[in-house]
């Protein structure tokens, strides 16, 4: 079997969590919360690439405020089902944050190693408020440190995750309903 026909059973064999009207619902009651609490602050809603870039721009179809878009592109999984425990920095921030209410929005939140880091150095700007938006929250077994969002569109069990800005080995993050792996 090749790569690709591996890739194309995962998308087959995948069990649907989400369809897709379930995520515009989720998400759609995501961007009332934001709204209701930020709506006058001018924020900055920072996706982080590739993922939270899905759950960012489907956000901002819902506000009717002012609102700045930046991103910032950090990876510790690459193209890997596994992250590391380095993240490499490919953008950071162009938006001056200091003062400002920043929305950093991701995909999923598991072991949380990248969300804390990136909530540590865009700290360091010195935001007037600095909230967390993502799509799924996992449930681990684990007990870990990690940030807690201050938005959450879904609750997941501890899968492995696509679509909705997802990706298995770098595919199928463009699907718009919610996926989990079968069998890796």
């Amino acid at each position: 079997m090749t790569d690709l026909d591996h890739i194309r059973r995962v998308r087959r064999d995948a069990q649907l969590l989400r369809s897709e009207s379930d995520v515009a619902a989720g998400i759609a009651e995501m961007a009332a919360a934001i709204a209701a609490k930020y709506a006058q602050s001018n924020p900055i809603v920072m996706a982080v690439m590739q993922g939270g870039a899905f759950t960012a721009v489907n956000l901002c179809e819902h506000f009717d405020f002012p609102y700045e878009f930046d991103y910032v592109h950090v990876t510790r999984y690459g193209e890997e089902l596994e992250g590391n425990s380095e993240l490499t920095w490919h953008t950071r921030p162009r938006r001056k944050l200091t003062g400002r209410t920043v929305i950093l929005v991701d995909d999923v939140l598991d072991h949380g190693v990248t969300l804390r880091e990136l909530c540590s150095v865009l700290g360091e700007s010195r935001p007037r408020e600095l909230a967390v938006a993502v799509l799924v929250h996992k449930q681990l077994q684990l007990s870990l440190n990690r940030p807690q969002p201050d938005f959450v569109g879904f609750v997941s069990d501890d899968r492995y995750l696509f679509g909705c800005g997802m990706d298995y080995k770098g595919y199928w993050r463009g699907l718009p309903a919610l996926y989990a792996v079968a069998h890796p």
